[in-house]
Formats: structure tokens, C-alpha cells, sequence
């Protein structure tokens, strides 16, 4: 197997992934996540899979660009460093299969494909979107989160219960539905829904794993409104 060498490093909050990649190696990188360089990488920008695995990935909250990474001559190193201020997790997949949220990938190694699957209502996450995206094959995966990551085994007993803003990524295996929080009155629901701040969320059933952040950007953005600079009016 293609494996790549990497190491993770700054974790949780500034995480930055560093790969060495050896003479004929190559990986695939999200647009614009690239910090440094060895003279010796080339870096190529173009689609991945075509035109329409290329728009599934846009509509799951990726770029249509892939960047490819390779080390054609020489040995070559390269550090990652995601937009959001958090944490970066390598997952290894053996023909297995695992389901990103919006804005999650980061980076993947050879024989791993990344597409958009269309899950409907399902994969309406917090206004993100109804397209995730899957990530099947054999190889190295990364993915990042906004704040620290939290992993937590599902099994057939017990059910998990998620606000849809903090599920970062979860395996296939697992089977999912968007509902309301458990418990809510039927005439009280819209009224949590939209006031309340609570009220969707992903329970999970079967056995597997789910990721979950520490933080989500929504209710970071309402705490820092308030100190907002507002342009004053002339006439004040």
C-alpha cells in the first residue's frame, strides 16, 4: 500500500499536518491549504474523477480544484494548515468507507476516492447542505474540525445522539436520521427549533464510529456580534 509518511503536530487548536513524501509519491490536497513547500514538490491544480465527481465534491462544500502533490525527482516535504482553528485527524480506510461533513476534507493519499453522495433531508446538517461526502477506497485521510475533535464508539445497544452542527465525520456503517431533540412537546418544537437554539440532531444507530467537534463557527459568530466595530453615522 501507497502509504504516506506524515506527522501531526499543534493539536488541538492550530494543527498542522506535515507530509514527506517519498520519490514517486504523490497525494491530493483541498485548495488552498498548502503552508510550505520543498522546491523539489510540484504542486498541479485541476478536476479529480471528471467533471461530475468534481461537482459533487463543490456541492458537499469542497472546492471543484483538487491540488495534486507529487515528488517526482526527489524526496519532498509539505505542510497543511486548514482554515478553521482546530484539529486535523488521519483516518485509515482498508476498503472501508466514512462520511465528511461540509468543509472536513483536507487531504487523501492515493487509492482513496472522495465524492459527494446526495442523502436528501437527511443530510441537511444545520443549513450546510443536503450533499456529504464519502470517502471510500484503501489509503490515508484527513480531515479537520473547528476546535478539538471527540471520538465516540456507536454500538447496536446504545443510540447517539448529536447537534447537527458538531458531527464532523462518521463511518459508513453507522445508519442515521435528522430529527428533534428527544422529549420536546409537539407544540414546543418549532418554538425550541427557532428560539431556543436547540432542536436538530442526528441520532445514530448500528456500530461504528462518529467524530465530533468542541466548537461550531454559528454560535461563535452571535457571542462576537455584539463587539462588532459599526461605522458611525457623519451626522453623529
Amino acid at each position: 500500500m501507497n502509504k504516506l509518511d506524515f506527522t501531526l503536530s499543534h493539536q488541538p487548536d492550530m494543527s498542522l499536518l506535515q507530509i514527506r513524501l517519498k520519490q514517486g509519491q504523490s497525494f491530493y490536497a483541498e485548495p488552498s491549504v498548502m503552508a510550505s513547500m520543498d522546491c523539489g514538490v510540484q504542486l498541479k491544480a485541476g478536476l479529480k474523477g471528471g467533471l461530475l465527481k468534481s461537482i459533487g465534491r463543490a456541492f458537499g462544500g469542497e472546492s471543484l480544484i483538487i491540488n495534486t502533490f507529487s515528488a517526482p525527482t526527489a524526496d519532498g516535504e509539505i505542510n497543511l494548515a486548514p482554515g478553521p482553528m482546530g484539529d486535523i485527524l488521519h483516518y485509515q480506510l482498508d476498503g472501508t468507507g466514512i462520511m465528511l461533513q461540509r468543509g472536513a476534507y483536507v487531504a487523501n493519499s492515493e487509492g482513496v476516492e472522495v465524492n459527494g453522495k446526495w442523502d436528501g433531508m437527511r443530510g441537511f446538517f444545520s443549513g450546510e447542505g443536503m450533499v456529504l461526502l464519502k470517502a471510500t477506497g484503501t489509503g490515508d485521510l484527513f480531515f479537520n474540525t473547528y476546535g478539538a475533535i471527540l471520538e465516540h464508539e456507536v454500538d447496536f445497544q446504545n443510540d447517539f445522539i448529536v447537534d447537527t452542527g458538531y458531527v464532523v465525520a462518521f463511518e459508513d456503517t453507522l445508519d442515521y436520521n435528522v430529527t428533534t431533540v428527544p422529549g420536546l412537546r409537539a407544540g414546543g418544537k418549532l418554538k425550541t427549533l427557532f428560539f431556543g437554539g436547540e432542536g436538530l440532531v442526528c441520532n445514530f444507530k448500528g456500530k461504528g464510529k462518529v467524530w465530533i467537534q468542541t466548537r461550531t463557527v454559528s454560535p461563535f459568530l452571535r457571542w462576537v456580534h455584539p463587539y462588532r466595530r459599526v461605522k458611525k453615522n457623519n451626522n453623529d
